[in-house]
């Protein structure tokens, strides 16, 4: 019994030629919808290999579409996005867990223009030259600190060693 449902397994091209998975091919790349097929394919061979005689006697034929199914429904699961959006209820204002501050719509919009075609980010228009990417912010940041200089960092641990390195340099 075993060995008739693991022959009814189909191959893992019959099912990258079903057109539910066709479909999703549009939207997911090939390797890793093959990937999934090979992973649900395993899953149901080890199922049936575990069974014991009890369960064997009971067992249903393998139906393509519930494998196409089970395949369907983890392409959605990896391929879903990990951030979501949330309320922070917490009562702490820049929750580091959840985004640190948030952004105004109207920089948003900006950022998703700029971010959508090539920008200045490292170069000088005026001079037609490799630019810094540093002169979009350091101005601002000057004139609202009142420092000399200014640089950015993306995190806590780089703003630390830069910090530790400068006073260690005297």
């Amino acid at each position: 019994m075993k060995q008739q449902l693991l022959r009814s397994l189909p191959k893992i091209d019959e099912l990258l030629m079903h057109p539910l998975i066709v479909e999703q091919l549009a939207f997911v790349p090939r390797e890793l919808t093959a990937d999934i097929i090979r992973e649900v394919i395993q899953e149901t061979r080890t199922a049936i290999l575990s069974m014991d005689e009890k369960a064997l006697s009971e067992a249903q034929p393998i139906h393509v579409e519930g494998l196409v199914q089970a395949i369907l429904e983890q392409i959605a699961e990896e391929s879903a996005y990990s951030l979501k959006r949330v309320i922070n209820t917490t009562g702490v204002v820049l929750h580091t867990n959840l985004g640190r501050s948030l952004l105004p719509s109207s920089m948003m919009a900006h950022m998703a223009d700029v971010a959508t075609g090539y920008s200045t980010l490292e170069f000088d228009i005026d001079n037609g030259k490799r630019g810094s990417r540093y002169s979009h912010i350091e101005k601002l940041l000057c004139r609202i600190t009142g420092a000399e200089a200014a640089l950015v960092v993306n995190n806590n641990a780089a703003a630390v060693l830069l910090a530790l390195n400068t006073a260690a340099n005297g």
